[in-house]
């Protein structure tokens, strides 16, 4: 879908215009393509007190042929600080110091990555206090950031250093070119086991075999293909009436097309049978079926509300009972579900697409909690889209999409590939320190924040 205001606002006399209105000029984002240099740029490493990681950043950087900085003297693609070893506030001068000179040289699309331990952990309030400072500096600096520059915060776990490596290089490429102003921990992964990173990174889901639910269209089929292009077998699920396009994806990224309507009883087995005898086992599910029906809660019917409810959460609680019994998602598996910032925020005309979203938030932190899913080494996180340019976008009436577009950080809607790459990170095995997260795809949107 077109975005002419981005389009004219960049033109000659457009760019005029909307500088001496003050208004948005949207820049575009480094996204991600296969073969493509983690950074344009070098990164520029720093930290606070010990900073017992920036060691282990640079050892990363350079094994991803990143040059690294350790002075803001010159223009830098990115910045890496590491504040896991603050202990009190007054120590966060230091992150201003480092910081500030590097944000005024930053290169276009530009990186910040901030790395802390989780407050709940902390040894004294003013550590807590300390370590959830940064949050508020985040998301602030997230909001300052200029020519599609994203920011985000990464809390690492006491126990969890040696896992920081999938989530760190996430945040520095283009995938994350839409996820902004975000908060990410990092645990300790899959019990007895090393979190590694993958032979390519690729094709970080090589060997995989991956379902996706509602794939015939949108970010249903974006996230298939981004699934297939890291190298994962997908098996390609939706409605029987989806058959003709449900079909022509499954051969243009040669997977296989599985028509079924999600809110049967036995979806969840038959796409565990399909997934087993199709392509040897199931190592990745992806709920993303959904759908709207959409009225203000005091026009709402009874049929227009069990509707969402059932395909968008019901479905998936049913689908789970089998998808996460042994015969399902195999050990060392990862389950990510599709919710929505309308789930975290609301959204008027939409209490029930509001309720089954908020419902998928809660579910998959339950999930990530579960011990019998950690001691089998599963994954569960979430995404949540904010505005994508989607067929679904392009029919708001032409006021409410450009407001849409325009309310968050980076003032332009994400695309598809933007949520789907997200996903496609949060089911790489090198990623299995990070479970039960809801992770924004939104270009910080200035709603649910």
């Amino acid at each position: 879908m077109a975005d002419r205001y981005s389009a004219l606002v960049s033109s000659g006399i457009g760019k005029q215009v909307a500088t001496a209105l003050g208004l948005p000029r949207p820049s575009r984002l480094r996204r991600h393509e296969v073969g493509a240099a983690v950074m344009p740029g070098a990164v520029l490493v720093a930290g606070a007190a010990d900073s017992p990681l920036a060691e282990c950043i640079r050892e990363l950087l350079g094994g991803w042929d990143v040059a690294v900085a350790t002075q803001p003297s010159t223009s830098v693609a990115g910045v890496v600080l590491d504040m896991t070893g603050i202990m009190t506030p007054g120590v966060l001068e230091q992150l201003r110091f480092a910081l500030a000179p590097a944000l005024k040289t930053l290169q276009p699309s530009g990186r910040v990555v901030v790395l802390g331990r989780p407050p709940t952990m902390a040894s004294t309030p003013e550590q807590a206090a300390a370590r959830q400072a940064l949050e508020g500096i985040v998301r602030s600096v997230a909001k300052e950031m200029r020519g599609g520059g994203t920011a985000n915060l990464v809390r690492v776990a006491e126990s969890a250093d040696a896992n920081i490596a999938a989530t760190l290089r996430f945040f520095l490429s283009g995938r994350s070119a839409y996820v902004s102003g975000q908060v990410v921990e990092v645990g300790a992964g899959r019990p007895g086991g090393e979190v590694s990173a993958p032979a390519d990174w690729d094709a970080p889901l090589a060997g995989k075999v991956a379902v996706v639910t509602g794939a015939a269209r949108g970010i249903g089929a974006e996230i298939a293909r981004v699934l297939s292009r890291d190298r994962a077998s997908v098996v390609c699920v939706d409605i029987p009436a989806a058959g003709a396009p449900l079909a022509a994806l499954a051969n243009e990224i040669g997977g296989s097309a599985l028509q079924l309507d999600v809110t049967t009883p036995d979806a969840g087995d038959r796409i565990a049978d399909h997934a087993r005898s199709r392509h040897g086992g199931l190592d990745i599910v992806v709920h993303n079926a959904g759908i709207t029906r959409d009225k203000l809660l005091a026009n709402t019917d009874a049929d227009r509300w069990h509707e969402v409810l059932d395909v968008n959460l019901l479905s998936v609680l049913r689908m789970n009972e089998a998808l996460l019994d042994e015969d399902g998602i195999a050990d060392d598996g990862h389950l990510v579900l599709v919710s929505s910032i309308a789930g975290l925020a609301g959204n008027r005309g939409q209490a029930n697409y509001a309720a089954s979203k908020a419902g998928i938030a809660g579910l998959t932190r339950a999930l990530g909690a579960s011990p019998e899913l950690h001691g089998r080494g599963i994954t569960v996180n979430a995404v949540a889209p904010g505005f994508i340019e989607t067929e679904m976008t392009a029919k708001i009436p032409f006021a409410t999409r450009e407001v849409g577009r325009r309310l968050n950080s980076l003032a332009q809607g994400g695309l598809p590939v933007d949520v789907a790459e997200t996903i496609g990170w949060l089911s790489w095995d090198a990623n299995a320190g990070v479970t039960g997260q809801v992770v924004r795809v939104c270009g910080q949107s200035l709603l649910g924040a």
